[in-house]
């Protein structure tokens, strides 16, 4: 990816997150990516290119926070995931999954549909390897997503929760 596309993604991810999918006017969406109209179209050709975009870098930055230098035992790599996801929540998405929040604004898109769906196995398969609860996605998936969703409500308390959760995950493993 170059650094002028990065820049765009970038800009476009946060103003789709701070306002939503449909209310940013193109206007505001070149202020955002902090290039001319015509470089944003270059790069991005549409308005649904531009939500791709802002969702394919936000992909990596979540993964990157995530799963970056995790701890080798399995115990405290899923309490520093679990600690890390709420971080996530506190620092940038107070108002839950942006992948989810740009299929409900376009539920026949296929490519959105596509792109929630690989964010989310991918988070459950690196997730389950990171923790060493291989065939357990699912399950790290219901307790990951489920402090993702219950954030705005509880706090600090869902990261608890959720890690007294993946305690008993590992539990019933034996």
């Amino acid at each position: 990816m170059t650094s002028t596309f990065t820049k765009i993604a970038a800009g476009l991810e946060r103003v789709f997150a701070e306002n939503g999918f449909a209310a940013p006017s193109v206007g505001e969406l070149r202020d955002a990516a902090g290039v001319s109209l015509r470089t944003l179209y270059k790069y991005t050709p549409s308005r649904e290119e531009m939500v791709y975009a802002a969702l394919e870098h936000r992909h990596q930055r979540y993964m990157d926070l995530i799963f970056a230098e995790l701890p080798e035992d399995p115990v405290e790599a899923l309490i520093t995931i679990l600690d890390r996801v709420g971080l996530w929540m506190r620092t940038e998405s107070t108002r839950g999954c942006l992948f989810h929040a740009a299929v409900a604004t376009a539920p026949q898109d296929r490519r959105l549909i596509q792109l929630l769906n690989d964010h989310k196995m991918e988070v459950a398969k690196r997730a389950a390897q990171a923790v060493k609860l291989e065939g357990k996605e699912i399950e790290l998936s219901l307790i990951m997503e489920g402090l993702t969703q219950s954030w705005s409500l509880y706090g600090a308390q869902a990261v608890e929760n959720a890690k007294k959760l993946g305690e008993g995950l590992r539990s019933t493993q034996h």
